[in-house]
C-alpha cells in the first residue's frame, strides 16, 4: 500500500513539474477561464487560476508562474492594482504579465504598459495569437536572462540587481546560498531529464516554504547549475532551512530507484554518489 502511494504521488506530483510552463490566469468570467485553462493545458502548460485579484496575488507568490494572464475588471480590485502589487513584490516583480480584458480604451492600454504589464490583449481574443504571445514572453524573459528556464526563476543579472538593493534598503536580512548536494552524480545516474525534476523539485520546495514562513520582500533566484539563493527577513531561519531540507531530502527520494534509495548512494562509474539533500550556507544578517 504504501508503495503504491508513493507511486501515485510521484504520478500527480513530479508529473507536473518536469518541463511544464506554469500559467496563471486572474479572470472572473468563468467562460473565459475555462477556455484559458482548457486550452492551454492542451499546449502542455500547467495552468492556475483566481477569480479575484486578491487570490490571484496569493496563487502568484505561492506558485511562481512563468506568465500571468490578467484581467482588469475584477470583482475587489482593478487589474491594475494587482499588477502594481505583483511589480512591488520581489518574489513576483520579474513574472512577464499580459492584460486580457475587455478595455479597449488607448488610455487603458498605455496605462497597463506604464506600471509594468508585458503585454495587452482586448477581449474577444483569438487563442492562437494569444498562444503565440505567452511563447513570446517567456521565451523573451529567458532569452534576457531574467528567467532559468527549468525552475522559471529570476537568473543571472536580476539576482545582482536585487542583492544590490537589499544591501541598500533592507535591514534584518539573511543571505542564503543552498546547492543541491548529490546533484552531479544523480545527473550522470539518471539523465539530464530526470535531473531537471529535481531542480525544479528544489525550486519548488525552497519558493513554497518562503512564502509560508516569509513575506512579499523576500527573494529567491538561481545562480547556476543547482545552486539556489535566498534573500530573506525570516527571524529564525533555522526553522525555514530545516524545514526545507527535510522535505526536499524526503520528496527527492521519489526520482530515485528503489534499490539506490535503500542502498543510501548511487553507483556512478563504481563512485558512490550521495543521494540528493540541501547544503545551505547561511551568511549572518545585515544590519543597517
Amino acid at each position: 500500500m504504501i508503495l503504491g502511494n508513493l507511486l501515485e504521488w510521484r504520478r500527480l506530483d513530479l508529473g507536473n513539474v518536469m518541463g511544464k510552463k506554469r500559467i496563471l490566469a486572474i479572470e472572473d468570467d468563468m467562460d473565459v477561464a475555462e477556455l484559458l485553462i482548457m486550452y492551454f493545458d492542451s499546449q502542455g502548460y500547467e495552468v492556475f487560476h483566481a477569480d479575484s485579484g486578491g487570490d490571484g496575488i496569493t496563487l502568484a507568490r505561492s506558485k511562481l508562474p512563468n506568465l500571468i494572464l490578467l484581467d482588469i475588471m475584477l470583482p475587489d480590485m482593478e487589474g491594475f492594482e494587482v499588477c502594481q502589487a505583483l511589480r512591488q513584490a520581489n518574489l513576483t516583480k520579474y513574472i512577464p504579465i499580459i492584460f486580457l480584458t475587455q478595455r479597449n480604451a488607448r488610455s487603458d492600454k498605455i496605462s497597463g504598459l506604464q506600471i509594468g504589464a508585458d503585454d495587452y490583449i482586448t477581449k474577444p481574443f483569438d487563442v492562437e495569437e494569444l498562444r503565440i504571445r505567452v511563447q513570446s514572453s517567456i521565451a523573451r524573459a529567458t532569452r534576457d536572462h531574467l528567467h532559468e528556464p527549468i525552475t522559471g526563476l529570476p537568473a543571472g543579472p536580476m539576482v545582482e540587481d536585487e542583492y544590490q538593493s537589499f544591501l541598500r534598503q533592507r535591514s534584518n536580512w539573511h543571505r542564503l546560498d543552498v546547492r543541491v548536494a548529490g546533484f552531479t552524480g544523480f545527473k550522470d545516474a539518471y539523465g539530464f531529464l530526470t535531473a531537471n525534476e529535481a531542480l525544479s523539485l528544489a525550486a519548488k520546495v525552497l519558493s513554497g516554504s518562503l512564502v509560508e514562513m516569509g513575506d512579499a520582500n523576500d527573494f529567491i533566484g538561481t545562480l547556476e547549475d543547482a545552486h539556489f539563493v535566498v534573500f530573506t527577513h525570516i527571524p529564525e531561519i533555522e526553522k525555514y532551512t530545516q524545514a526545507v531540507s527535510k522535505e526536499f531530502s524526503e520528496r527527492a527520494k521519489m526520482l530515485y530507484r528503489f534499490t539506490d534509495v535503500d542502498q543510501g548512494y548511487v553507483l556512478v562509474d563504481e563512485k558512490r554518489e550521495p543521494l540528493m539533500h540541501f547544503d545551505i550556507q547561511v551568511h549572518a544578517p545585515v544590519i543597517d
